[in-house]
């Protein structure tokens, strides 16, 4: 076989699957914020505030609910395929954040290895290397939008049904 009957046959089969990528991305992205935000959250009502006080943002409970509250109900919108180009927005802005407030001065690497001792690995302090994989799928998202199995999809098909409802029938006689 050439390279050119395997690409032709890989084609359909190809084209088929492109619309499924959306779905694990989604899984990964909508998991990930909402286990930062559940995790901030049970640390109780000051705990992140009080970080983000520390660290001379201003409004820091405001600030600090306020990403919490992205955190949690982003992460469920985008597991569920739901308003993801609206709430990627915030996300977006979560991110780009904690990039330039946190992250950067850590440099690129997502993981330091500091040390192998008895306990265990040690790390350091993550880079914003992790970030700007989460803005790479959220942009993914957003381009290719939330796939099958997604809110935004049954919104759409019932939105594009109810406006073409498709042939109708006419009564002879």
């Amino acid at each position: 076989m050439t390279p050119h009957t395997i690409a032709s046959r890989w084609r359909p089969v190809h084209q088929s699957l492109v619309k499924w990528t959306s779905i694990p991305l989604r899984l990964i992205v909508g998991y990930g914020f909402l286990a930062h935000g559940i995790a901030k959250a049970l640390r109780g009502y000051d705990a992140f505030p009080s970080i983000l006080a520390q660290m001379g943002m201003p409004a820091p409970h405001l600030l600090g609910w306020a990403t919490i509250l992205v955190e949690i109900l982003g992460g469920i919108a985008v597991i569920l395929g739901a308003f993801v180009a609206i709430v990627s927005v915030p996300m977006t802005v979560v991110l780009i954040v904690a990039i330039f407030t946190v992250h950067t001065q850590y440099g690129f690497s997502s993981i330091k290895l500091l040390a192998v001792t008895t306990a265990g690995a040690q790390f350091g302090p993550p880079g914003y290397e992790t970030d700007l994989l989460y803005l790479a799928c959220i942009a993914a998202l957003v381009m290719n939008g939330p796939g099958p199995w997604s809110v935004d999809g049954f919104l759409k098909a019932r939105g594009s049904s109810s406006r073409n409802p498709g042939p109708t029938r006419q009564k002879f006689g």
